[in-house]
């Protein structure tokens, strides 16, 4: 998908604060807030940009603790690994989910309220599936995010 530099400047300012009023976005890009909009409303139709949410700070919410949770599934059929995959991103302590390749089949990432959480995710979440294999959880001391995403260069298109 083709990104010119406006569309850039619109994503990174967007992505800096998505609350921001289109006239101050247009102002920051340099362009009329209706090409501003125009050009907003067209990176959401082509699934750019996918929603706007509200950031939390995990400590405020009573779930300072985290951990990654990789799992092994047996059988590795795909309908065991898509019912897995639905039922533990539903599950509230649930914050990140990636299906991997590799020894583990799950990389789940959790908040809870303390170290009891975790235990109790694993336990009695986790291990009371029949398809789960295996468990191994690491403790997040700290989890950084990045607070934006720059698209990725357009290629170069070589000519002879």
């Amino acid at each position: 998908m083709e990104l010119d530099a406006l569309d850039r400047a619109l994503i990174r300012e967007l992505q800096h604060d998505a609350r921001q009023t289109n006239r101050d976005l247009a102002a920051k890009t340099g362009v009329s807030p209706s090409t501003s909009l125009e050009r907003v409303r067209s990176l959401r139709e082509r699934g750019v940009i996918t929603g706007y949410h509200a950031a939390l700070d995990l400590q405020a919410v009573g779930r300072p603790v985290q951990a990654l949770i990789a799992v092994r599934i047996r059988p590795p059929a795909r309908p065991v690994i898509e019912g897995f995959r639905e039922w533990a991103a539903r599950l509230p302590e649930t914050i990140g989910l990636f299906v991997t390749s590799g020894a583990h089949d799950f990389l789940i990432h959790i908040a809870v309220p303390d170290v009891n959480g975790v235990y109790a995710f694993v336990i009695d979440r986790l291990t009371e599936r029949r398809e789960v294999a295996d468990v191994q959880t690491t403790m997040a001391y700290e989890h950084v995010r990045s607070s934006s995403i720059e698209p990725a260069a357009p290629e170069r298109r070589r000519t002879r």
